[in-house]
């Protein structure tokens, strides 16, 4: 889950144990009370418990990628923004 009082859901994608050929239509968007296809993989990680390489995933629709984004770069969490669809070719090459 999120931090408290962020109001956000957070779907942490296991890239160790999900194989994906396709980015599966059931991805929303992890702003809260959205439920918009996620067309946006913000993938973050926080340096104090996380090791660089490790990084976690909120998925966003066109609509909040801004908000999310922001929400994580104020905090330096955020390491790189790509679209939904290249985390299926992310992991094809894997």
């Amino acid at each position: 889950m999120s931090s408290a009082g962020a109001g956000r859901v957070e779907q942490d994608v296991d890239h160790d144990y999900v194989q994906l050929h396709e980015p599966p239509s059931n991805l929303i968007c992890s702003a809260r009370g959205c439920g918009a296809a996620a067309q946006w993989a913000l993938r973050w990680n926080n340096p104090r418990l996380h090791t660089p390489e490790r990084r976690k995933t909120w998925l966003a629709c066109d609509e909040h990628r801004s908000s999310l984004s922001e929400h994580l770069s104020v905090r330096g969490f955020l390491r790189e923004t790509e679209p939904v669809s290249a985390l299926a070719t992310d992991r094809a090459g894997a």
